[in-house]
């Protein structure tokens, strides 16, 4: 398996989709709507930027097309469902890593503490 930190730092679009990823599966406008909720709105994902991200995820082995049906039946046979790949799931698991490392550094900076 390729290795996973030759990725990171991810870039926020990535590292979000792939988040929101980490549950369970989900289609486009679903990760739309719960990137822009985590954040608050400070990140929009539009469909030519998640869309063109969604296929770069794929080519990188990061997350796949997989057949899905929701739990409360609001499927629609028309939408694309994306999960991640295993190489997907650590990729997400070396930024996390990386991210804690980058907050214990700064909270440990004099400056911060006070």
């Amino acid at each position: 398996m390729p290795d996973a930190s030759r990725l990171v730092p991810l870039k926020p679009n990535w590292f979000h989709i792939l988040l929101t990823l980490s549950d369970e599966p989900h289609h486009g406008y679903s990760i739309m709507r719960e990137v822009e909720h985590r954040t608050d709105g400070k990140l929009k994902l539009w469909p030519a930027t998640l869309y063109g991200t969604i296929r770069k995820l794929e080519d990188e082995d990061l997350i796949e097309r997989v057949e899905y049906e929701p739990d409360d039946g609001s499927d629609d046979e028309r939408r694309q469902y994306y999960a991640l790949t295993r190489f997907g799931k650590r990729v997400l698991r070396t930024e996390v890593e990386r991210l804690e490392q980058l907050v214990r550094l700064a909270r440990a900076k004099t400056a911060l503490s006070k």
